[in-house]
């Protein structure tokens, strides 16, 4: 199961829509290590400014490394994120968790490419 969700937020859920802040806070919860990771970077972001922020150190655990994949895998999950932190989120390998201020730019574009995933690989990420 991916997230730890509350009697509260199912009985929400089955009555109709579930709002974002809810959601993001149910994510926050369940998949810290993933959180702190996204929130760290977006943090990175806004503080240093650039063209991106991005992650390169391979998770600690595989239990960290699956609540990356979980996040980042779920389209209402990563949306959620997006829309919470104002960033758009990218995914290479296991592990590199890049933000974004928009999706509208070059680096964001060019970060997404097969040329770049590809130049992003290594042996020791083989089996990530």
């Amino acid at each position: 199961m991916s997230l730890d969700v509350t009697p509260e937020l199912l009985e929400t859920a089955r009555r109709g829509e579930v709002d974002d802040k809810a959601f993001v806070d149910c994510v926050r919860t369940s998949l810290p290590y993933a959180w702190e990771t996204i929130s760290g970077l977006v943090a990175r972001l806004q503080v240093d400014g650039g063209d991106f922020a991005d992650n390169q150190t391979p998770p600690p655990d595989e239990q960290a490394r699956g609540q990356l994949l979980r996040v980042l895998a779920s389209d209402a999950m990563r949306g959620a994120l997006e829309r919470y932190f104002g960033v758009k989120l990218a995914f290479q390998n296991c592990h590199r968790v890049a933000v974004f201020p928009t999706a509208d730019s070059e680096a964001y574009r060019r970060f997404i490419t097969p040329r770049e995933q590809i130049l992003n690989q290594s042996p020791e990420l083989r089996d990530c």
